[in-house]
């Protein structure tokens, strides 16, 4: 068994990324880069000559449209190498072993990506340094040494601390250690923590912390949709008339659904019509139980010429909470989202 690394490059009449990029680059970046090369890059790691060979253009290329090779020269070049963080998920590499597990199952083999940008000789350290801090994703990725071909490095494991002293916070602690762990809770939401801590006559360690954090948080929460609304004022303008006018018969729909004690919030403006529509009978194929992941209602489907009643299912998902520091990846989640509830009630997902 050997290890390898490979260069994939796309023909010039296929290099659609790349020219996408250079044309990017130079206007968001105000450059004036005349030509980008853009390579994928795979380190190999368990791998035989023949199965290298065999995976050459069924896997990590294609012979119309791609050149793989194993060397590129570097000499005299302006380059910059990415490759992702220890620990961070590779799904180029991921989906590039199963692929080679199809070729040859039993193979004990490792697979690592990443992306090399070669521009203009001519390019200033300047440059490159905007280009690899437009590029490079600090979150996720970091910039690769192409002189090491290794497959030792792994995510460090440290030892979870535990926040000592954590249960004894009290009043202005509380808003200085929600800025300083760069927690999503704000001080309120910190003190009911330290409460519960106290009870339990213990500090929490910081993966404790950490989680309820994440849970506390209003993507899971939905703190801002149920958050009681106990005064809304509309303010003099062209629509006020209007709105007023949408308001009084919000309250109407809330009273005649038997709503009108409850807190006002936005959850309740958003679902309001639905309630409305179902209590007079508008609503009759609306399926009704406690999976409510995604709208479902009652179709007839012919099915060999036979009529049966199905169920379709409606979804829309919001970007997850990866969003705000990693756009793709809260998109991503999104997506996930979108097809998992669905899913959860046993549909197929389309679309």
């Amino acid at each position: 068994m050997s290890n390898y690394r490979i260069f994939v490059e796309k023909h010039p009449e296929f290099q659609v990324e790349a020219k996408s990029l250079l044309g990017e680059l130079n206007e968001n970046l105000q450059l004036e880069l005349k030509t980008l090369r853009l390579l994928n890059v795979y380190d190999l790691f368990g791998f035989t000559s023949e199965l290298l060979e065999k995976s050459r253009y069924s896997v990590f290329g294609e012979i119309v449209t791609d050149s793989v090779t194993d060397s590129i020269d570097l000499d005299g070049a302006k380059y910059i190498a990415v490759e992702y963080l220890p620990g961070q998920f590779d799904q180029r590499a991921a989906s590039a072993v199963d692929c080679v597990h199809l070729i040859e199952p039993s193979a004990q083999i490792s697979i690592k990506s990443s992306k090399l940008l070669i521009v203009d000789a001519d390019a200033s350290e300047e440059t490159l340094e905007k280009i690899r801090h437009y590029y490079i994703n600090p979150v996720e990725s970091r910039t690769k040494d192409l002189s090491k071909l290794a497959d030792t490095e792994h995510a460090a494991v440290k030892p979870v601390p535990v926040l000592e002293g954590f249960r004894n916070m009290s009043g202005d602690d509380l808003k200085a250690y929600c800025k300083k762990m760069g927690l999503a809770m704000n001080a309120d939401d910190l003190a009911e923590v330290v409460r519960y801590f106290s009870e339990e006559g213990r500090d929490p360690n910081e993966t404790e912390l950490r989680i309820l954090d994440t849970y506390w948080s209003d993507h899971c929460r939905h703190t801002t949709f149920t958050t009681e609304l106990e005064s809304i004022n509309v303010e003099d303008s062209f629509i006020k008339e209007d709105i007023d006018g949408t308001m009084s018969l919000y309250m109407k729909m809330r009273s005649e659904t038997g709503r009108d004690k409850k807190g006002l919030n936005l959850m309740d403006m958003a679902t309001i019509g639905a309630k409305y529509l179902r209590k007079h009978g508008l609503l009759d194929d609306l399926e009704v139980s406690e999976e409510n992941n995604a709208c479902s209602i009652f179709i007839d489907v012919d099915v060999d010429g036979e009529t049966e009643r199905w169920l379709l299912m409606f979804k829309n998902e919001t970007h997850n909470h990866p969003t705000e520091i990693e756009p793709f990846g809260g998109a991503a989640t999104c997506l996930g989202g979108a097809i998992r509830d669905p899913l959860s009630g046993r549909s197929y997902v389309y679309q």
